[in-house]
């Protein structure tokens, strides 16, 4: 996975753990879901409408353009929620 995002600060934080379309991955304790996912991925999830990419609009919790999906079935906003240990995301692929 290429990501959108590259870390520069808080690089000492501890690890989180958690799962991508079943493959394990790692951020830092204190990340949002956004920064988590983008930081490894290139989207967040895709549209339903058209099937392009999206990464968030607002950036703060007011539009639905980062939701993302649990494995679990719930959706979640990927830009205000913090990202918890052993979290499972499904992360659509692009159509290329």
């Amino acid at each position: 996975m290429s990501g959108l995002f590259t870390r520069l600060v808080d690089q000492q934080r501890k690890p989180c753990h958690f799962f991508v379309n079943g493959t394990a991955c790692t951020a830092r304790m204190g990340d949002t879901i956004m920064t988590a996912l983008l930081t490894l991925n290139g989207h967040l999830r895709l549209t339903e409408f058209t099937g392009s990419p999206r990464a968030g609009f607002c950036l703060m919790g007011a539009c639905q353009d980062c939701l993302v999906l649990q494995e679990n079935g719930e959706r979640l906003r990927a830009c205000s929620t913090l990202l918890q240990e052993n979290m499972r995301f499904v992360i659509p692929e692009q159509n290329r």
